[in-house]
């Protein structure tokens, strides 16, 4: 009985000590310091060939453009109103910008970049998404008033004109693709309801209403499991859905005030990025089930991010307060990665 006793034992602190040497989702490997630049910060994008990365500073008015090699801001782009959405489109070497407040969506050309061309909108331009196959931008915008009703336009960047503007209920928040079934998916948070968008005829096929919580922001699609990724505020829950169906399929509570969301496919993991200054890291499972890995402190208003799954590398965009200057900061997975 002794010796029984004395094996559990053993088992139990082997089975502690591994989880204990278990690395952390996310560890800091770099930080960008970005001097001078002020207020909050929105989305981000990445020219993985020139080695820059975009960063829509939205209370600065400009949109900021880091040199990952040296670790400087190479250009500032301002004149602009409050920049949220951005998409680079390598194959022509092109920047578009949602401005909120101008409501345009504007591209951005050449070295450096200088504005190219424009497309009107409405009110509250906000997330965009890049449809290679067919030479698309989505872009969200509208929804404040009648005068501004919510809608989801389709840009085709070949000629810089307006190919659809669809109608939704309310303002549409995150948007993301599936390549292989060619849909766009926005979340329309007010109306607790995901949309999701045919690329190639431009048209809606289907709204799938939320029942576990409300006001979806942030989305992300994994074409492995085939689902669907969302982050709600109301209350705090990491969603899983079927991407074929839209029924709910898993959740758990995360923090609070999501923004941002991203999903890693080498780890299997789901990354929730909240403005309380925390990253909730989540485990997929074969049976599509989550599973919480645990919080990761960042600083307070830090809401976005982006993720780049080749460099294995999520850069977090640091507001700065007070006397500390803002910065980026740029964490590995567990998996090794280059901090580029």
């Amino acid at each position: 009985m002794k010796r029984i006793a004395i094996a559990l034992a053993f088992i139990l602190l082997s089975a502690f000590s591994v989880h204990a040497q278990q690395a952390p989702p996310l560890t800091l490997a770099r930080t960008i310091p970005l001097p001078g630049v002020k207020g909050r910060f929105d989305h981000l994008a990445i020219d993985a060939a020139s080695n820059q990365l975009f960063l829509a500073a939205t209370g600065n008015h400009s949109v900021e453009v880091i040199d990952l090699k040296t670790g400087k801001v190479r250009q500032s782009i301002t004149g602009l109103g409050k920049p949220h959405g951005l998409a680079w489109v390598a194959a022509t070497g092109s920047l578009y910008v949602a401005d909120g407040a101008l409501g345009e969506l504007r591209v951005y050309k050449g070295t450096p970049l200088a504005l190219a061309g424009t497309i009107k909108l409405s009110d509250d331009a906000d997330d965009v998404v890049y449809d290679e196959a067919h030479h698309l931008i989505f872009v969200g915008h509208g929804g404040s008033d009648a005068a501004n009703p919510a809608k989801i336009a389709v840009v085709d960047v070949d000629n810089l004109s307006l190919a659809a503007d669809l109608s939704v209920a309310t303002h549409p928040e995150a948007l993301d693709i599936d390549p292989q079934s060619e849909r766009v998916f926005a979340d329309i948070a007010e109306s607790n309801e995901v949309v999701v968008i045919d690329a190639a005829s431009k048209a809606i096929t289907a709204h799938w209403k939320l029942t576990k919580a409300a006001d979806n922001v942030p989305l992300a699609f994994d074409g492995g499991h085939k689902l669907l990724y969302l982050a709600c505020r109301t209350p705090g829950t990491v969603i899983a859905l079927d991407a074929a169906t839209g029924k709910e399929v898993s959740s758990l509570p995360a923090a609070d005030g999501a923004d941002d969301l991203f999903y890693d496919p080498a780890l299997g993991r789901v990354y929730v990025i909240s403005g309380a200054g925390e990253v909730d890291a989540f485990q997929v499972d074969e049976a599509k089930t989550l599973h919480s890995l645990g919080v990761l402190r960042t600083a307070a208003g830090s809401k976005t991010a982006l993720f780049v799954p080749a460099w294995n590398l999520l850069y977090l965009a640091v507001p700065g307060a007070c006397a500390t200057p803002a910065e980026i900061r740029v964490y590995s997975t567990a998996k090794t990665g280059m901090a580029q």
